[in-house]
């Protein structure tokens, strides 16, 4: 009897300590934090290091980190090495879910939903004050539902930048000066039909082989922004840029919707605040370094031709007609949400 009741106490105390153990991770559990769970996520962005898709991403991963308690963790794998350099193939990725987290231009995610480049239609924005607020209301919402429709969330935006154009071979001021101009742009059938309006020879090629490209004679210039120009070293082998603001780019910060959905609550409320913190500090951060990175290319002997308001005017007259018919293309439901009108 004396042997039962020992036993007894025995269980008894084994059971509250147990329980005690249990009440003091409660919410926990293996995490180590009250609010988030323990997961480590992958992230893939197309750019190279040091462009500013990169550095979102990272400044993100931060964030997450520190604010998690070190719960939750972001990998992240610049120049799309997830995917073996192939943006197709690393948007089809986050499609599947064989990676978690990416950010991507809107041209890029042209494979999935020919819709989502409607912003860069030339001239829709006058100003990256204009793009944001455009975007973090109407033109946010029209990208989720794209998106929503292949099975990727949507959770943020962040500038690529207003696309300017340098190339080897003269001022570019008036639109006959890009008359058979070879530029290179991505394959964008926005892209490609503005410089085929204006006369020029747009070529689509894999940025990687770009700057060998204008080397080498292939291809005279390039369109990007002051950013991706930049780190390209485009300023090393291009003598002049035209500054005309001729298309706003930005990158999506998206996720797979499987994977984003099996999350926690606070786990995805977490990663939303760090993402669009992060992509705020990227549209800040663009923004302030392109007065930097242009006085730098001219320093370095770049010519660079600022066109006037009169001129961008000679240079949008003629592509009007080619303007009207993509908007027609995209339709009033994907133009309105942007704002952007004949």
């Amino acid at each position: 009897m004396r042997a039962r009741r020992r036993s007894l106490i025995i269980s008894m105390i084994l059971c509250l300590f147990l329980l005690s153990a249990c009440g003091s991770s409660a919410g926990r559990g293996e995490t180590g934090n009250s609010e988030y769970q323990k997961i480590n996520l992958v992230m893939s962005v197309n750019g190279t290091d040091t462009q500013i898709d990169t550095r979102v991403a990272r400044y993100f991963a931060q964030l997450v980190e520190e604010r998690s308690g070190g719960n939750i963790t972001v990998d992240v794998f610049p120049n799309d090495q997830l995917a073996g350099g192939n943006a197709t193939k690393g948007i089809e990725m986050i499609a599947q879910g064989s990676v978690d987290l990416a950010a991507y231009a809107t041209c890029t995610l042209a494979v999935i939903d020919s819709q989502l480049p409607v912003a860069t239609i030339p001239w829709s924005f006058d100003s990256y004050t204009e793009a944001r607020q455009v975007i973090d209301s109407t033109g946010g919402a029209y990208y989720a539902e794209r998106l929503a429709a292949k099975g990727i969330t949507y959770i943020g935006s962040f500038h690529n930048g207003f696309r300017q154009l340098t190339n080897s071979k003269t001022v570019v001021d008036e639109p006959s000066d890009l008359k058979n101009l070879k530029i290179r742009v991505p394959g964008s059938e926005v892209y490609m039909g503005f410089f085929r309006a204006l006369g020029a020879d747009p070529t689509s090629m894999s940025w990687s082989e770009v700057f060998t490209a204008i080397q080498q004679g292939t291809i005279d210039g390039q369109e990007n922004g002051a950013s991706v120009t930049s780190t390209a070293k485009m300023d090393e082998i291009q003598k002049y840029m035209t500054i005309w603001n001729y298309s706003y780019e930005n990158d999506l910060f998206i996720a797979n919707t499987r994977i984003w959905e099996s999350l926690d609550e606070n786990t995805r409320q977490l990663l939303t605040e760090c993402a669009i913190e992060a992509c705020n500090w990227g549209r800040d951060t663009l923004e302030a370094e392109e007065a930097d990175i242009l006085a730098r290319f001219e320093a370095n002997g770049m010519t660079i031709t600022y066109l006037t308001d009169e001129q961008k005017a000679a240079f949008a007259e003629a592509i009007s007609e080619w303007k009207a018919g993509m908007i027609d293309r995209f339709g009033e439901h994907a133009c309105s949400a942007f704002g952007i009108t004949k």
